[in-house]
């Protein structure tokens, strides 16, 4: 054991795992290391909706009918300025977590399904019992 270092400490370390445990059971973040450019991704993400208007403007949206909404519709609910609203549904859109559709002079926002379903699959429920296994 080299010097300074106190066994205890060195008992606790952990060695990450050479490969990914098969058959993990649990969310991808748990089960091995994310490479960098799914760790970029995810955070841009997480960025986007870490903000409280911007998750309340998913929301809004998300549970609208058809998870689709009018600008117009949004700007309603919300107590902001709409330059304000038009910058937060932009970097949501930059995120790869809405989509927008110009239909005369409004414009519709559609959540991207298939993003927020790779944030729940790549999170997971089960990250609460990873400590666990």
């Amino acid at each position: 054991m080299p010097a300074g270092i106190d066994i205890r400490q060195y008992r606790r370390m952990s060695k990450p795992r050479s490969e990914p445990a098969e058959g993990c059971g649990f969310a991808p973040l748990v089960c091995e290391p994310l490479s960098g450019e799914a760790a970029a991704e995810l955070a841009v993400r997480l960025k986007a909706l870490a903000d409280p208007a911007r998750l309340r403007l998913m929301s809004l949206i998300a549970s609208h009918e058809g998870a689709e909404a009018c600008v117009c519709d949004v700007s309603a609910g919300i107590d902001l300025a709409q330059p304000t609203i038009s910058h937060h549904l932009k970097v949501l859109r930059t995120a790869g977590l809405l989509t927008s559709e110009r239909r005369g002079s409004w414009v519709y926002y559609r959540v991207v399904s298939d993003a927020l379903q790779e944030l729940s699959m790549m999170l997971g429920p089960d990250l609460a019992t990873a400590g666990t296994r």
